[in-house]
């Protein structure tokens, strides 16, 4: 589990495919290597992905992940190259604060930046959902967008907003993104079990 607050912004430094559908990632960040141990969970821009590797070169840590055939179906992992950037955060532990909201790592698909305005204290960012998530979202409600933990602003049908502070903006990936870039979405566990209470008889 995780919390929808990024801990730092990794780089894909090399993709290897291994076999049919599945891709070997290995990212540089800016962790030490003691603090991670193989078998390990990090969300990588909200993609929960298991640590299979770890080493250093040149005195920056680097981990080793797999992603398989659904994984690189329905986010963005598949797209990514040498260079991509992107935000990491380690799993929850006993005793964490708990800053955002609870954010599993389990993508459900892919939400489209449709506007982008740039203010003076802050941004805001209109987006689509699929229409099978948009039921989800509400507003006041939680989203995690590429791992981030966002309370969504306004809602119309399958378009959302959120705003965001400077502070994320600098510390993570949100801030490069431009109109018709997609990102991961998350939507709030709570909503997914209060749907599916309300479809039984």
């Amino acid at each position: 589990m995780f919390t929808g607050i990024v801990t730092d912004i990794g780089e894909i430094v090399a993709v290897r495919a291994r076999g049919e559908g599945l891709h070997r990632l290995k990212i540089a960040c800016g962790y030490s290597r003691a603090s991670i141990i193989e078998g390990a969970s990090i969300a990588c821009s909200g993609v929960c992905l298991t640590v299979v590797g770890i080493g250093e070169d040149e005195g920056r840590t680097w981990f080793a992940v797999d992603a398989a055939a659904e994984t690189l179906r329905i986010t963005t992992v598949g797209r990514w190259r040498h260079g991509t950037r992107i935000n990491l955060e380690r799993a929850l532990k006993i005793g964490d604060e708990l800053g955002g909201h609870i954010v599993a790592g389990h993508v459900d698909g892919l939400a489209t930046l449709l506007a982008r305005d740039d203010l003076a204290d802050m941004a805001r960012f209109k987006l689509s959902a699929p229409p099978d998530l948009a039921r989800f979202i509400a507003p006041k409600g939680s989203v995690a967008l590429d791992g981030i933990s966002l309370t969504v602003n306004e809602v119309e049908d399958d378009t959302f907003s959120v705003l965001i502070i400077p502070h994320t903006l600098k510390v993570t990936t949100l801030g490069e993104l431009a109109v018709g870039d997609e990102v991961n979405l998350e939507v709030d566990l709570m909503a997914r079990y209060a749907a599916r209470l309300l479809e039984r008889p």
